[in-house]
């Protein structure tokens, strides 16, 4: 599948299908590895020239919005998958290939009837594009809060010693509690563990002598239990902090470790439900968004093209795919079955020229866009 697709137009002098042909000849001969398809666009209610250059004004700038909101849900996808580990299913519209739904174009009429006026079509695509948008904002930002709760778990369960939760380092045999004894637990840089080890038993009165064990090591603490009286405890920790140590505050409960381990699973098991269904959702929204965006581009190509060549409208529209190397040689055969006598003034010297209709539209003899599906 190509990354991007040229939506051109050509005015038709006598009949399209001879026009076709022509076309397709020369893409064959010139630029062989060129896909070149018909787009097929049927006859659109075309109103007054005044509603035409009102519309005009905001396609290109609707198609940048729509094409936003495509590349969202591709890139939410994307992420999900990545961080799953899961291998990415196909882009579909109604289950088909959303390249071959471009390539392959029939415009549906029950959702956007024919006869209705360009600028409510072009309002409809919108309106449902922009309310899918939100829908996605609310969608992610519920389960991108799950995940920030669990990146939290698993900061304090994989952070340093000196922040990361206790819990699941102590036993219960660790910690002595009585009327008149406790067990405070020290984060000791590593590089003083000696100094701790020849001093803990000095820092205060009352300290219980060889009451200290390593339970646990990083890369940069280790930490200690060591039991005293508990009068002593805050000066324990005063004089502690003044030597470099910190004395983590912890209270040993199994029951907060049962919930805890309760409160992980349950965030685990929502994150994955939220997933499953946030991704089922964004398959089948930029199913839905690239479906009206390619409504909302034959809409763009009917517009310009009155525009640009008159009524009653007479052209031919075709999407084409050529590769970097042979897009010069395309937009030369384009050019010259355009037909325009006057092309040297939509040039530049970069060959890109003047602002066309439709404000950002490129600038050639004849109707072209670009849409990036990547």
């Amino acid at each position: 599948m190509a990354a991007r697709y040229w939506i051109v137009s050509l005015p038709v002098q006598a009949s399209a299908s001879s026009h076709w042909s022509r076309l397709q000849e020369s893409i064959s001969k010139h630029s062989f590895d060129t896909p070149l398809y018909r787009f097929n666009t049927p006859d659109l209610r075309v109103g007054t020239l005044d509603s035409l250059l009102f519309l005009s004004d905001d396609l290109a700038k609707s198609n940048t919005f729509i094409e936003g909101v495509s590349h969202k849900i591709r890139r939410q996808i994307e992420e999900m998958e990545r961080a799953s580990g899961v291998e990415g299913g196909a882009l579909t519209v109604d289950g088909v290939p959303v390249d071959s739904y471009l390539t392959r174009f029939v415009w549906d009429e029950a959702k956007y009837p024919t006869m209705s006026p360009l600028r409510e079509t072009v309002d409809s695509i919108h309106v449902q594009v922009a309310k899918i948008e939100d829908d996605m904002k609310v969608r992610a930002a519920e389960y991108n809060n799950i995940r920030g709760q669990l990146n939290a778990i698993n900061r304090k369960q994989s952070g340093s010693l000196a922040v990361r939760d206790l819990s699941n380092l102590i036993k219960p045999e660790d910690i002595i509690t009585s009327e008149h004894l406790v067990t405070l637990l020290a984060v000791v840089p590593k590089y003083s563990q000696k100094d701790w080890l020849s001093s803990y038993e000095t820092l205060t009165t009352y300290v219980v002598p060889r009451s200290s064990k390593k339970l646990h090591e990083d890369n940069e603490y280790a930490l200690y239990t060591v039991t005293l009286f508990g009068r002593v405890a805050d000066n324990f920790k005063t004089s502690a902090r003044e030597r470099g140590f910190q004395i983590r505050e912890f209270e040993y409960s199994p029951e907060s470790q049962e919930n805890r381990k309760q409160e992980l699973e349950k965030l685990l098991q929502d994150q994955e439900n939220m997933r499953s269904s946030l991704l089922q959702w964004c398959y089948a929204s930029y199913g839905e968004v690239f479906s009206a965006w390619m409504h909302f581009c034959a809409v763009r190509i009917f517009a310009e093209s009155i525009l640009r060549y008159g009524l009653p409208p007479a052209f031919l529209a075709a999407v084409l795919a050529p590769p970097a190397k042979s897009e010069k040689k395309v937009r030369s055969i384009l050019e010259e079955l355009g037909g325009n006598a006057n092309s040297a003034f939509w040039k530049s010297e970069d060959e890109v020229g003047l602002a066309g209709i439709g404000g950002e539209a490129e600038a050639y003899p004849y109707v072209s866009f670009t849409i990036n599906i990547v």
